[in-house]
């Protein structure tokens, strides 16, 4: 029986957006690890670049580029960034996004929109920008998109966000189904409550006290909520060769099980 393929990234360029802090800085700093040359994104052009830094200092090739994704032409600018800086990219992680509140009732339009600008429309920007590279290049690669639990339905209070990252979760099937001949993978993970800075904020934002998540993490099945760090092995297997057989998976990252009651 043949070995077992490694999960490694060496000599690949990957692009993770949100990669400033949080699940995409797991993300980032996981494909470093294996080997992958990175671009670091996000609103904060400071944080971006500290983050870029620290793995520069670790020996690992890495750009910060600061990017407002809900403006189309950052999200295309970020792609050509990244490749006049690292090379031309082999990899996409879509995991920025906006998780504002908002039940259907009181829910603006200019939310909804933002929502989707950002949770939907940008990973659409920005795989096609990767995938039209990758094409003319005739060469292979993965895009892992980021998307959530509540994109089976969510809660009352996550109405835009539910709903943008559901567009994602169809849009990640889609793609996979379009690009399989030319052996662009495209697969992504549902994510359950993560402990992340930009969860802290929200916490804070809707007024619970600054132990919400030591009060919050005995009553989790596993004891606590889920990290960063739990979730970037996953994605660095999704980019990798190791799973050069899987496309169009949606993987629920949870420790509660959709569909099971009580």
């Amino acid at each position: 029986m043949s070995a077992l393929p490694p999960i490694s990234l060496a000599g690949r360029v990957v692009l993770v957006t949100g990669s400033s802090q949080g699940v995409g800085e797991g993300i980032a700093r996981a494909a470093a690890e294996a080997g992958a040359a990175v671009c670091i994104t996000g609103r904060n052009a400071a944080r971006a670049e500290a983050v870029a830094r620290s793995l520069r200092d670790a020996g690992t090739r890495a750009h910060a580029v600061a990017a407002d994704l809900a403006d189309p032409d950052a999200c295309r600018r970020l792609v050509a960034e990244a490749e006049a800086a690292l090379g031309p990219v082999d990899a996409l992680v879509n995991a920025a996004g906006l998780t504002d509140r908002g039940r259907i009732e009181d829910t603006p339009v200019a939310l909804w929109d933002l929502l989707f600008a950002v949770n939907a429309r940008a990973p659409f920007i920005l795989t096609q920008e990767v995938v039209r590279r990758l094409k003319t290049a005739r060469r292979p690669g993965a895009v892992v998109n980021i998307i959530t639990m509540s994109s089976h339905g969510g809660q009352p209070f996550l109405a835009a966000y539910s709903a943008s990252k559901g567009a994602l979760a169809t849009l990640t099937k889609n793609t996979a189904h379009a690009l399989r001949r030319d052996r662009i993978r495209v697969n992504g993970i549902n994510l359950g409550w993560t402990d992340t800075p930009g969860e802290h904020v929200i916490q804070a934002r809707d007024g619970n006290p600054p132990d919400w998540l030591e009060r919050a993490e005995p009553r989790q099945p596993f004891g606590r909520l889920i990290r960063p760090r739990d979730v970037a092995g996953l994605a660095v297997y999704l980019l990798s060769d190791a799973a050069e057989m899987m496309t169009g998976a949606l993987i629920d990252f949870d420790q509660n099980v959709m569909g099971a009651y009580d």
